[in-house]
């Protein structure tokens, strides 16, 4: 099929980079897999950081002159055979897409859609009367968690769903070498702001504190607005026990991880975690709290041990078991690496794709 993809968050090719970004362009890529002819339909960004009757009255005739302009496109060369919307939710609803898609007579199918109770009021109310609208027009909603998938047909029985699980690139993971570093070397990848990720940064120090009589390091990969402030959460360590690296590029986390021995980020409310699956795509045992997603991406057990959420001595107790067996940590390594290799692959999310169009959309043209 020819298909539209828009992300009214963010665009796959915005200059930030975000696990939003980072899962727009394995969904392109993974549909791409599957044989269909994906390109970006808009770079129109619905985003609102606040909520403004006056703002979204703006948004909407931004969307007018865009639906506009696309319309007369598709009236010239012909119109694609599905819109993807990746993303919508009350701060970024799809404002183009279902009307559109209702105009030329084409499925219209999110993926990521998300509706909030809490947030049926003024502005915000608006923009999530058209989520809830986009979710009821479309073919198929696809979620990429059961928790997602629950938030969405409480408010709005009667949509159409599908599961489709996280999934990353593994490509460059394939022919990575393994360099253990002793069994002490920790790894974690997160963007440094306030909120969740500032949470999970002064948990983790916390936790690293109960377990300062055990050799580690802690690797770092991450920056950000809130930089001083999780600075200030680790200040208590010597020196060298942290290893700060600032932002990186994608290609660059493959070989990092690779270097390490355990990748632990609390993960307090995750949508579910790309990192997570790749760090056990490079072979790495996770040590996260059972919380929001996180279960959607490590197998509590299997390939790494979730704690009780807000459990800081549990979370240190996991790290404990890690650190010092070495056996232990490397058949979670070997479990981990399979998990993702063999179920959260392109090539997986690509047949789940092609199975979820087949039941909702009908067969690929």
């Amino acid at each position: 099929m020819k298909i539209a993809f828009h992300a009214p968050l963010k665009s796959p090719d915005h200059p930030v980079p975000s696990g939003d970004r980072q899962m727009a362009r394995m969904l392109i890529e993974a549909l791409r897999v599957a044989g269909h002819d994906v390109g970006i339909a808009s770079e129109l960004r619905t985003f609102s950081r606040e909520a403004s009757d006056a703002a979204f009255s703006a948004l909407r005739k931004e969307a007018e002159r865009e639906i506009a302009r696309i319309r007369r496109l598709w009236q010239s060369k012909g119109p694609p055979d599905l819109w993807f919307c990746y993303h919508p939710y009350y701060k970024a609803p799809d404002l183009i897409g279902p009307a559109l898609s209702a105009d030329f007579s084409i499925p219209y199918v999110t993926a990521e859609s998300s509706y909030s109770f809490r947030r049926n009021l003024g502005a915000w109310k608006l923009a999530q009367d058209e989520v809830a609208a986009g979710a009821r027009q479309a073919a198929v909603n696809i979620c990429f968690t059961h928790r997602d998938r629950e938030g969405l047909e409480a408010p709005i029985p009667e949509v159409r769903s599908a599961l489709l699980a996280p999934f990353i690139d593994v490509s460059p993971f394939r022919d990575l070498r393994r360099t253990e570093a002793g069994g002490n070397r920790l790894v974690a990848v997160a963007m440094m702001r306030t909120g969740d990720k500032m949470d999970s940064y002064r948990m983790l120090a916390r936790a690293l504190a109960l377990v300062a009589d055990v050799p580690w390091t802690l690797t770092v990969v991450g920056d950000g607005p809130a930089r001083a402030d999780v600075s200030e959460a680790f200040s208590a360590f010597p020196a060298g026990r942290l290893d700060w690296l600032g932002e990186r590029p994608p290609q660059a986390i493959p070989e990092i991880l690779a270097g390490g021995d355990l990748y632990v980020w609390p993960g307090c409310g995750e949508a579910y975690g790309l990192s997570y699956l790749e760090a056990q795509a490079a072979g790495l045992p996770v040590v996260a709290q059972h919380t929001a997603g996180v279960p959607e991406v490590v197998r509590n057990g299997e390939t790494g041990y979730l704690t009780t959420a807000g459990d800081i001595d549990a979370l240190a107790a996991a790290l404990r078991h890690f650190l010092v067996d070495g056996t232990l940590r490397r058949q979670f390594g070997e479990r981990a690496r399979r998990f993702v290799f063999e179920q959260r692959s392109l090539p997986a999310a690509a047949a789940r794709l092609s199975g979820i169009f087949a039941e909702f959309v009908g067969s690929a043209k």
